[in-house]
């Protein structure tokens, strides 16, 4: 992005216009609009755009942080095989993540070999350099790091490397929260980096049953508050639809050389997401051709579902926007970046960490 456009996006006179649009549309009931990105809530919350929104509005951060629903369960995994003498490369936030009874991290202080990676590319060159070690990549993420991992997968690693695919997909958790009791989502504010893989043409089928508007955003603030101005203006003159305000990265069809990397590499299945449950068709196991890639096919590793509720915490709660981190009773007392009891807390992406960061700013 050009500088010019950068600062374009943070034009205070533009945001001015905004929230008096947003103000024109104030509705006559309570709406909720849930998004589910975590660099969304960042955006919210450091610029205090909460502080823009008309009385009646409420805007919740849903299943946006990846590190956030990784389940107990492919963390044990992750764990053991890690104590079992392998090398385990994982993205940063990963490390500190609770699981059954160890995080990564404190699988480290036992004397296992975890490291920390930016990208599955990475991992390989841990393999490389390691030939006499077995090396895994925990690969999580939603559609949006999915290629990079498929990408390596594809790309003849060495035979010492394996992958423990954790990958999951957005549209399957946006269906699943429009049914969920005590959950009201009367707006999906759409994920950018998402959306530039799978394309606003994702979100069709999701729109066509629930009659739901979506609006995929960008993430600098007139982005969000534009997104916001569109479901908005949907709400008030009863329409259900997607549209695109973030046109400049994404497109109707999406990024079609990732799609189809994924395509070749993953085949869709059930997954489990913290604080959700199991829901069919919405993760990414390896395709049988490349098992040898496949990190639970390498490692004979029994887990259980594993207990992903801490007592008093609510992260199961926040990751379905049925509540905000202010509402948990732990947030930002026994639970804090420093000493984290759930998830939410850890990712950088979680709710709870970006509200314990910027204060939540409901005004400024």
């Amino acid at each position: 992005m050009r500088e010019a456009d950068r600062l374009a996006l943070r034009d205070p006179a533009r945001a001015r216009a905004f929230a008096e649009r947003l103000r024109s549309l104030r509705p006559d009931r309570l709406v909720r609009i849930v998004h589910v990105c975590g660099t969304h809530e960042i955006a919210i919350s450091e610029h205090g755009l909460r502080s823009l929104l008309p009385e009646g509005v409420e805007v919740l951060e849903g299943p946006g942080c990846p590190v956030c629903v990784t389940s107990t369960r492919d963390l044990d995994r992750a764990v053991k095989i890690a104590l079992q003498g392998a090398i385990v490369c994982a993205f940063g936030d990963m490390l500190r993540v609770p699981g059954t009874d160890l995080t990564l991290e404190e699988a480290r202080g036992l004397g296992a070999d975890v490291r920390t990676v930016l990208s599955a590319a990475d991992a390989v060159e841990v393999a490389w350099a390691n030939p006499e070690r077995q090396v895994i990549f925990f690969a999580v993420g939603f559609e949006t790091t999915a290629p990079g991992t498929a990408a390596v997968i594809l790309d003849a690693p060495p035979p010492n490397f394996s992958v423990l695919a954790a990958h999951k997909l957005i549209p399957p958790a946006l269906e699943t929260l429009m049914e969920l009791p005590d959950v009201q989502v009367d707006g999906f504010l759409a994920p950018g980096h998402v959306s530039t893989i799978i394309g606003a043409g994702a979100y069709e089928a999701l729109v066509r049953r629930h009659r739901v508007p979506v609006v995929v955003a960008g993430f600098e603030p007139l982005d969000v508050l534009y997104g916001i101005v569109l479901l908005l203006q949907q709400l008030r003159q009863g329409r259900a639809e997607v549209e695109n305000a973030y046109p400049r990265a994404v497109t109707e069809e999406g990024n079609a050389r990732a799609l189809a990397l994924i395509e070749a590499a993953f085949e869709v299945g059930p997954a489990r997401w913290r604080g959700i449950g199991n829901l069919p068709a919405s993760g990414l196991d390896i395709r049988a051709e490349h098992a040898t890639c496949d990190a639970v096919q390498r490692f004979e590793v029994r887990v259980e579902e594993g207990d992903e509720t801490p007592p008093g915490c609510r992260c199961a709660d926040v990751l379905v926007a049925r509540a905000t981190p202010a509402d948990c009773p732990l947030f930002g007392t026994a639970c804090t970046p420093v000493a984290p009891v759930g998830p939410c807390m850890v990712g950088s992406e979680g709710a709870c960490q970006v509200w314990y960061r910027y204060g939540g700013r409901p005004t400024l």
